[in-house]
């Protein structure tokens, strides 16, 4: 018996993992392949491709895509309407499918509401990506990222509080 909650209006297809103590709310779609682990909440209107990876008590809020090629770790939060890409240079009519890039969210990280991870990067461990930012490069861990593209204005703690300096070396 499934240990999740899922609404009514959610799809799940067959094949994908769930964790135990997800929430999964309405119009989402977890496709086949997904791996989704234990005590994750997942907003309104969120799709998750195949061979995404969420770690445990990850929060993906409302209006989200998780493209294949994305893996969120552990605590990781994913702000409203963020969007994620996974190929470099779209087209239409040409199939990439097999130029899909890996895009790591580690740990802790948090991204903003409206950001865009352009895809091939990997997001630090704790790391703070504010709203509307654009990623187009690999974020340290602890980092304050603002704007398009994104640009490090400085370091944030586990809680997410601004520092002075790098966390680990206060």
């Amino acid at each position: 018996m499934d240990k999740y909650e899922v609404h009514p209006t959610a799809i799940i297809d067959e094949g994908a993992q769930i964790g135990n103590g997800t929430k999964i709310w309405h119009f989402s779609h977890i496709m086949t392949g997904a791996i989704i682990g234990e005590n994750n909440n997942i907003g309104q209107n969120v799709v998750i491709s195949p061979q995404v990876v969420l770690g445990n008590n990850v929060k993906v809020q409302n209006n989200v895509s998780i493209y294949t090629g994305v893996v969120c770790e552990d605590d990781v939060f994913l702000g409203p309407s963020c969007v994620f890409t996974n190929v470099i240079n779209p087209r239409s009519f040409i199939s990439r499918k097999d130029e899909f890039k890996k895009t790591l969210v580690k740990k802790g990280a948090t991204i903003g509401a409206n950001a865009t991870i352009i895809c091939g990067v990997t997001i630090g461990e704790y790391a703070m990506i504010g709203a509307g930012a654009v990623v187009t490069k690999d974020i340290p861990d602890y980092a304050l990222i603002v704007g398009n593209p994104g640009k490090q204005i400085g370091w944030v703690d586990k809680e997410g509080n601004t520092q002075n300096s790098h966390p680990q070396y206060c």
